[in-house]
């Protein structure tokens, strides 16, 4: 897989009860490098804090940390609920009586524990929390053992990041909602059952959890790591069974669409090299499931850039690139330069448009277009993220800025689980298929979505904010376009932000009246 990213367990299960495909060995070999769509934002850009100095603190981190950024931003629990709609954290009643399942390579040894400690720091309730390893425990033992390569020291300790960004955040909008880490042992890479035992896990889970189980899964594979359209069309078509059995018992599925803008990488050694045609991955580019992009939510804060140069030196940063002035509150597309990182999104050399997506024909044509819809996904605007696992890495507890679509599809799926919660007090069953609910006519966008477009901050060509084609840094440090041109954000249905991001109230209301 590609990166873009404990209170009970269900015993020791080992395979499912009635699967549903089974992938040869000879194709077993065959298979992608599969990696989860989070990146996290460097260390070297937060300092101790300093009182003498409170003016220009975009980031300060709770205790036990305290540290402060000047340059990346954050937010609490409390603040993207607002943004986005929802009520202060510690009085919700957000997500009660549903059930969200998170699916990650590996789960994290301290989950429970760092979910108990995010929530008491922000005054949320007690997590409803468990994890489950339907095909055996992994061991944690080994995050810094005898692998190498993308099963090597540091895979668990990666993943951990990832399960752990997730639990946290979909807690974060529904935090009375039943949290289900799905966690699976082995390394994702080339030659290894990656991304088939994580698909065993959801088929399992789909039959483990009741009807309307909302399902959020950050991570993918290119499809062009799968070699020709015909031999993933075979393969797509195996593991959206899947997909289409929790559909018929009103489940709904979530995957990120990926952090690498428009570039992906073509079938080869562990995929490693990069493809010069636009690229989508899978899961989120399959029809059955709902793909969430990625926006730079620039709330109390707005970025001022004046010099196309993030950094003057190894962990030094320009401040003509990272200048930013108080206030303004603006979303839109996420495309951040100084990592080479943005939205995923674009269209599908594998499957056909879809009937719900007919009334987009003029952007997506013939084909599958993704994402569907999008939420806050940047480093710089990032979340807070409280970990204590493997120590021997990480090093004491602390806390981390986090960004991605890794982080976005969590928090989509929570708001659709308080959807399904306010469909239950309405006497109708969970909305199961959303993706032929947000397309449909009588589905009222215009008051369930904030449509996002073209936004220009300061005056680099970096500042135009347009589209999700990935910047790359020249031997100059300057910032340039990547060959593999991006598709374009604009008014209504687009391939980098789909119809836009949820705002809650009108989002649910138009879930209900569905």
């Amino acid at each position: 897989m590609k990166r873009t990213g404990l209170l009970a367990t269900l015993g020791s299960l080992t395979a499912l009860s009635a699967p549903l495909f089974v992938v040869p060995a000879a194709a077993v070999a065959a298979l992608p490098v599969v990696h989860p769509f989070v990146t996290r934002a460097p260390e070297s850009a937060f300092q101790a804090a300093s009182s003498s100095d409170p003016a220009g603190v975009a980031c300060q981190r709770p205790a036990p940390d305290n540290r402060v950024s000047k340059t990346i931003h954050c937010y609490r629990p409390d603040q993207l609920r607002s943004f986005y709609g929802l009520g202060p954290l510690a009085a919700s009643n957000d997500g009660a009586g549903q059930t969200i399942v998170l699916v990650d390579a590996y789960g994290s040894p301290t989950a429970a524990k760092d979910l108990a400690f995010f929530a008491a720091t922000f005054g949320g309730p007690k997590p409803n929390f468990e994890t489950a390893f339907p095909l055996g425990s992994p061991d944690y033992s080994s995050a810094t053992g005898q692998g190498v390569g993308q099963s090597g020291p540091t895979a668990a300790d990666g993943w951990a990041g990832e399960a752990t960004l997730d639990i946290e955040w979909a807690y974060a909008m529904a935090p009375k909602a039943h949290l289900v880490l799905l966690a699976t042992p082995p390394a994702e890479t080339q030659g290894v059952q990656g991304l088939p035992n994580l698909m065993k896990a959801i088929d399992w889970a789909v039959g483990a959890y009741p009807s309307g189980t909302v399902f959020s899964m950050s991570f993918g594979t290119d499809e062009q790591a799968f070699g020709s359209a015909a031999a993933a069309k075979t393969q797509f078509a195996k593991f959206d069974a899947t997909f289409q059995r929790g559909l018929a018992k009103k489940d709904t599925f979530f995957a990120s669409s990926g952090d690498t803008g428009s570039v992906g990488v073509v079938r080869s050694h562990r995929a490693g090299t990069t493809g010069s045609m636009p690229e989508v991955s899978y899961p989120n580019v399959s029809p059955y499931v709902t793909s969430v992009g990625g926006t730079q939510v620039q709330s109390g804060w707005t970025w001022n850039p004046t010099q196309d140069k993030p950094f003057l030196a190894p962990r030094v940063r320009n401040p003509a690139y990272w200048a930013w002035n108080a206030g303004g509150s603006t979303e839109p597309v996420w495309n951040e330069s100084w990592a080479g990182i943005g939205t995923g999104g674009g269209l599908s050399t594998v499957y056909s448009r879809p009937a719900y997506q007919d009334a987009v024909t003029s952007v997506v044509g013939g084909a599958r277009g993704v994402p569907d819809v999008a939420w806050d996904a940047a480093v710089n605007g990032g979340v807070l993220v409280f970990h204590s696992y493997f120590p021997q890495i990480e090093g004491l507890p602390s806390w981390s800025v986090f960004g991605g679509t890794s982080s976005s599809s969590p928090q989509v799926a929570a708001v659709t689980a308080i959807g399904n919660q306010a469909r239950a007090a309405a006497g109708k069953g969970p909305i199961g298929d959303l993706n032929a609910a947000i397309y449909s006519p009588s589905f009222d966008r215009s008051v369930a979505f904030g449509d996002v477009v073209p936004h220009t901050y300061g005056t680099t060509p970096s500042g135009v904010l347009k589209d999700n084609r990935i910047w790359d840094t020249e031997a100059s440090g300057f910032v340039t376009p990547d060959p593999v041109p991006g598709y374009p954000t604009t008014g209504g249905y687009d391939l980098t932000t789909g119809w836009g991001s949820p705002y809650a109230p009108g989002y649910v209301s138009q879930l209900v009246a569905q």
